[in-house]
């Protein structure tokens, strides 16, 4: 099977072509300060030739989930718009970029197993700005040298998770920092002298994650080479931080490394936002953990979702990773996290991390699709 699936023969670029700033952008091509797409289940929607392909979005100042105008493969959406910035602006400019995620886009690669990070993502920026995509995707997207946006067909059966943050030049040291303590798999990077003493961190992580000489030849690319991953720029275990984008959203970062050695949501995350969570998560691995309400804190699988106008579908085809408070009637409406890593065992001792905003409109489209959860007794529930 072809690990992608066939570029479409356009490409258009973000609005104003090369001098265009570095952002998210959607579905029209205008950029925006953030945006939530959810790639749905191969078996959910549309006609069969585009089953595995549809996504919903929902980006700053809209009130729902809207169906995506094109299919998730086609550079005119709002990922494609926004990933394909790294094979059209970054050529021969001042831009750096840093790539990473577990499982590579290499043929016949399983990534770093537990030497590195759950974690996946993609950052791009300039001097003034740039983006922070983290996503869900295995084998996405291609290096840079691919030279062109596509999307894995190893993408395709299960549901995929995506949020799209555009950060102003000072944040990206700190989220730098972050990915430092996630240990992740980094594939493709360059961060030019330029920007190199604006994001230290950044700098460092790319320059750590040199290839390995000892590899064997897994690659079918000549600009395909293993990453090693890098130790954390400091011997920290987890780190939260608040990052405000470029329009001044406040986004909190969870980041844990290996040596926190326990579970994200039920063991922090809940902690520090006061309040249960529902999570969705890949199931289909071992040692997964069960709903616990153990100490006072609540967290509970999601067994079936709906989200926006989609069919409902089982969590077995749902690779997406994210958390959504039960109640969204604290101050400031209810939490909605959207990250890289699962609830099981295995993964309390790798490093990875969730990425959470308090906002109404976008707690009521997470909050809607979570239709029914385990509760902590191990029986099906409404949620």
């Amino acid at each position: 099977m072809s690990l992608l699936v066939l570029l479409l023969p356009v490409l258009l670029l973000p609005p104003g072509g090369s001098t265009s700033p570095i952002s998210c952008y959607n579905d029209l091509g205008a950029p925006v300060d953030w945006f939530y797409v959810y790639k749905l289940p191969r078996a959910v929607g549309g006609r069969s030739e585009e089953e595995g392909l549809e996504y919903l979005l929902l980006e700053k100042g809209s009130e729902a989930w809207a169906k995506g105008s094109v299919n998730i493969n086609h550079t005119n959406g709002a990922v494609g718009r926004t990933v394909g910035q790294l094979y059209t602006q970054t050529k021969g400019s001042e831009t750096a970029y840093v790539l990473y995620n577990d499982q590579s886009p290499v043929v016949g690669s399983v990534g770093l197993g537990r030497s590195s990070g759950h974690t996946k993502g993609v950052v791009v920026l300039d001097k003034e700005q740039g983006f922070w995509l983290v996503h869900s995707t295995p084998h996405f997207p291609p290096p840079q040298q691919a030279g062109n946006y596509s999307y894995p067909d190893t993408g395709l059966t299960n549901g995929q998770s995506f949020l799209c943050v555009t950060y102003p030049l000072e944040r990206f040291h700190t989220i730098g920092e972050q990915l430092h303590i996630n240990q992740p798999h980094v594939y493709d990077c360059h961060v030019p002298e330029a920007l190199a003493s604006l994001v230290p961190s950044l700098s460092t992580l790319c320059r750590k994650s040199r290839p390995s000489r000892r590899a064997p030849p897994l690659y079918d690319k000549p600009w395909l080479s293993p990453f090693q991953a890098p130790p954390p720029l400091t011997p920290v275990s987890n780190r939260s931080v608040v990052l405000n984008s470029s329009e001044g959203t406040a986004f909190i970062s969870f980041a844990k490394g290996a040596a926190f050695n326990n579970d994200l949501y039920h063991s922090w995350v809940a902690r520090e936002l006061h309040c249960p969570l529902l999570v969705q998560f890949w199931v289909r691995s071992t040692g997964v953990l069960p709903s616990d309400c153990s100490e006072g804190v609540t967290v509970l699988n999601i067994q079936l979702l709906s989200p926006g106008p989609s069919p409902s579908f089982n969590n077995t085809v749902d690779h997406s990773k994210w958390a959504v408070s039960p109640e969204g009637a604290q101050a400031g409406g209810g939490w909605v996290c959207v990250g890289d890593i699962n609830r099981n065992h295995a993964e309390e001792r790798r490093g990875g991390g969730t990425v959470c905003l308090q906002d109404p409109l976008v707690w009521k489209a997470y909050r809607s699709a979570a239709l029914q959860c385990q509760d902590c007794e191990g029986r099906t529930t409404t949620c």
